[in-house]
């Protein structure tokens, strides 16, 4: 009910509310020393839960483990959002190699160059006004942006919980450019909700993280949200989008958001690893 009417607020509502519910503990924090110099207050992160640093640890984890991430690759974060994912990079990517973030929402950006770029000048974070239900109230058509950088330019490009939040032609889209800017042998990390036979007989089961409008390949959590989460077929998606492209699929693995056994599962979301060839 509390994700119901949280999407039903108009975007720029969404931001507001969430700084006036976290006011007290980010003042708290303040005052007693408890928030890093790179972690920013709770009431503008606008993507995800859980503990931030955790979180971004987590998924540094997964990028060296499952991506096979190297500590001289250039790397493209799409949907940089307030940082998550850069902060631990920072710690691991050497001076040498360069790091690329952009993003649909300005107070991520401005952070970030403010909090991580003064301090890692080779990290760098661009505002992109792109037009997302769930983030934004106007901007670009997502499917026809052309990423800002030369093609080969990265070794590594990861997107969390970027697809999850977008239309099938925005996603074939950013396929696309993705595999442009990625270097042969470069590694693209990638979250989706995916629906298999397994999670769709999961989710009737479970009914906590459901998506209840099926539209033929992918299926919607809201229908006037409609980025407020997306699943896609997995067999689509392989078929249709990742080897036309010219990927090959080097890892899949299921997350619990279905209602899978957690014993299965690596993380909330599904995790892809493409690679170009």
């Amino acid at each position: 009910m509390i994700r119901k009417i949280y999407y039903l607020m108009p975007p720029a509502l969404r931001l507001w509310a969430r700084k006036v519910a976290f006011f007290p503990v980010d003042v708290w924090r303040s005052i007693t020393g408890k928030r890093s110099l790179l972690e920013p207050p709770k009431g503008l992160i606008y993507t995800g839960s859980g503990d931030f640093i955790e979180q971004g640890n987590r998924f540094m984890d997964y990028f060296v483990r499952y991506g096979k991430l190297r500590p001289d690759e250039n790397v493209l974060d799409v949907g940089s959002g307030i940082g998550r994912m850069a902060v631990p990079l920072t710690a691991f990517l050497s001076p040498e190699a360069r790091y690329e973030g952009f993003d649909v929402v300005e107070t991520g950006v401005n952070w970030c160059t403010a909090n991580i770029s003064a301090r890692f000048p080779n990290f760098r974070f661009q505002y992109i006004p792109l037009e997302n239900d769930l983030y934004t109230s106007g901007g670009m058509n997502a499917s026809e942006f052309r990423f800002p950088y030369p093609d080969a330019s990265f070794g590594f490009v990861f997107l969390t919980s970027v697809f999850t939040h977008m239309m099938p032609a925005e996603v074939e889209h950013y396929l696309k450019e993705i595999f442009r800017v990625l270097k042969p042998g470069g590694r693209c990390f990638a979250t989706f909700f995916i629906l298999t036979p397994e999670s769709e007989a999961a989710m009737t089961q479970n009914r906590k993280f459901w998506f209840p409008y099926s539209k033929g390949f992918y299926s919607l959590m809201e229908q006037k949200v409609v980025s407020a989460n997306v699943a896609y077929q997995w067999e689509y998606v392989c078929k249709e989008w990742f080897i036309p492209t010219g990927f090959e699929v080097k890892e899949a693995l299921w997350g619990k958001w279905s209602g899978r056994p957690e014993g299965e599962c690596v993380d909330f979301q599904d995790i892809v690893v493409l690679e170009k060839k």
